[in-house]
């Protein structure tokens, strides 16, 4: 089923400055419906993951954050979007320990692990959209 949107806001990331307020706002919309303070946490961690590369890779980007509902179950959707440079090899991205920023390698499959969705998509020379999803109930 496709998620239906209860309250959306974009939030713009251009500097590190703008990592906080970002995770205020994701915790904000956590506790509104009810998310435990696990999930709280894990959707926290992975946005702020994702909100670093962004940062890192392609100097920012906007962040629409959006409480959403299928049936009962209600959720946080993050939806990360720049124009940065692309990523050439989602699948090789995907894989732990695999970096193009001598870092661990375990961003985005452990990013992925965190949440109950994770969607990726990314043209070289575009940009990436990551959308992910924390439910109250998974």
């Amino acid at each position: 089923m496709i998620p239906i949107t209860i309250t959306k806001e974009t939030v713009l990331v251009v500097k590190e400055q703008d990592v906080v307020p970002l995770r205020n706002t994701v915790k904000q919309c956590a506790v509104k419906i009810k998310m435990g303070l696990v999930n709280q946490t894990k959707l926290i961690t992975a946005a702020s993951e994702l909100v670093r590369n962004m940062l890192r890779y392609a100097k920012g980007g906007a962040v629409l954050v959006e409480t959403v509902s299928v049936g009962r179950n209600q959720g946080v959707k993050l939806t990360f979007q720049d124009d940065g440079p692309g990523i050439a090899d989602i699948n090789q991205a995907m894989q732990d320990g695999f970096s193009t920023g001598n870092s661990l390698g375990l961003g985005l499959p452990g990013t992925k692990r965190l949440v109950n969705e994770f969607d990726i998509k990314s043209t070289v020379g575009s940009g990436t959209t990551v959308t992910i999803i924390k439910w109250v109930n998974g």
